[in-house]
Formats: structure tokens, C-alpha cells, sequence
């Protein structure tokens, strides 16, 4: 339904980034107000994505309270107090839309709350490898593994290590950590493919797909 609406804005904004840098006088000011509108629809847009998202994490955990419906990692998960935070609900979101600063802001306002809660530090750790923060990203994870957490959360944890190694071009490293992923979890898929992504030296390291999980 909203493929018509996001097709207009792109159009108008292809055109603003054609014209915009060689437009004058009155050409320039109507780009920036169909600039403006532009930024208005989008941020109305996000806001509403938000709280509709926060409505729809709250029906997921109503559904999700019934045990005969839920995975063992799936009731563990929405057991833990953390995760019916306002602010919680927010970072996933923000995650969701990959506005990672954002999602930052919100989990770090939970981990302040719970400071041992694994599945905010997971998702901070995240957040800042996906704006190449390593160093916090990897503060985050060691974190976690001190932690009474789950093998999956656990194995997911080494899978994220070995990107970040790949990603520093420790390849050795990155593979023994993604084989230390699978005796975590064997049911993971990620730590495979990432082994071939740097026994290949191409291809887009995964560590965020199987996330959804433990949601």
C-alpha cells in the first residue's frame, strides 16, 4: 500500500539531486521547500513506524505468553523484564529502520537499567559494528560472554567476534571464531557461510539475520 507514496518521494527526490546543485533564485527555493516537505514525510513517517512497531511488540509478547506457542529460547527471551521497556521496544525499532545511533541512544538507556541484560549489550554490540565501531562493539560482546547467557546467544556472540576479526583482515582468527560459534550452536548458518565469505575473500559477512531468533 505504501509503494505508490515511496515511489513519489523518490521521484521527487531524484529530482532534487539532479537539479539542486546548479539551481538559482526561485528554482533553488522550490527544491528546498519540496526539500523540507520531503523531510517532513519522513520523519512523520518513521515517528508513526515507531509507535506502530511498539504496539505490535506488545501483541508479539501477549502471543507470545502462551507456552504452547513458544521455543524454549523464545520464552527465556520474553521472560526477561528488559525487554517490555518502552525504550527497548524503541532501540528495535530504531535497529529495525537501521538508524544505529538511535538504536544506541535507547539500549544504552536499558543496559543502564539492566546492566547484565545480554540481549541489550547484543544489540548495542550491533549497532556499533554496523557503524564500523569495533572497539565498542566488541566491549559490548565481551561483556556477554561473562554472562550467564544461552549457547545460541553465546554462539551468535562468536559469530559477531569473527566479522569483526574478518573485518581487520584476521582472517585465521575470524574462522577459529566462527567454528567456536557452531560448538555453541550448531543450528546456526551464519558462522558457515562467513567461513566461506573469508576462505572465498568475497562476499558480505552475516551477524545480524539470525537475531530475529531470540525475538
Amino acid at each position: 500500500m505504501f509503494q505508490h507514496v515511496f515511489a513519489e518521494m523518490n521521484d521527487m527526490l531524484d529530482e532534487i539531486i539532479k537539479r539542486y546543485p546548479s539551481a538559482e533564485g526561485l528554482d533553488k527555493q522550490e527544491l528546498q521547500q519540496k526539500w523540507n516537505l520531503l523531510k517532513r514525510m519522513s520523519d512523520g513517517v518513521l515517528d508513526e513506524w515507531l509507535v506502530f512497531e511498539e504496539k505490535m511488540s506488545h501483541l508479539r509478547e501477549q502471543e507470545l505468553e502462551k507456552p504452547a506457542s513458544l521455543e524454549p529460547e523464545q520464552q527465556a527471551v520474553t521472560a526477561l523484564p528488559e525487554v517490555h521497556l518502552e525504550c527497548f521496544s524503541r532501540g528495535q525499532g530504531y535497529f529495525k529502520l537501521q538508524m544505529y545511533s538511535q538504536a544506541i541512544a535507547q539500549f544504552s538507556r536499558v543496559v543502564g537499567d539492566y546492566p547484565d541484560s545480554a540481549l541489550a549489550h547484543f544489540y548495542l554490540a550491533l549497532a556499533h559494528l554496523s557503524l564500523e565501531q569495533m572497539y565498542e562493539s566488541e566491549l559490548h560482546l565481551q561483556t556477554i560472554m561473562m554472562l550467564n547467557g544461552s549457547p545460541r546467544l553465546k554462539g551468535l556472540v562468536c559469530n559477531v567476534l569473527g566479522c569483526i576479526q574478518a573485518k581487520l583482515s584476521n582472517l585465521e582468527a575470524a574462522c577459529s571464531l566462527f567454528a567456536q560459534a557452531l560448538q555453541y550452536d550448531p543450528t546456526l548458518t551464519e558462522p558457515l557461510y562467513n567461513m566461506e565469505v573469508c576462505r572465498l575473500n568475497r562476499g558480505k559477512l552475516q551477524y545480524a539475520n539470525q537475531l530475529i531468533g531470540l525475538n
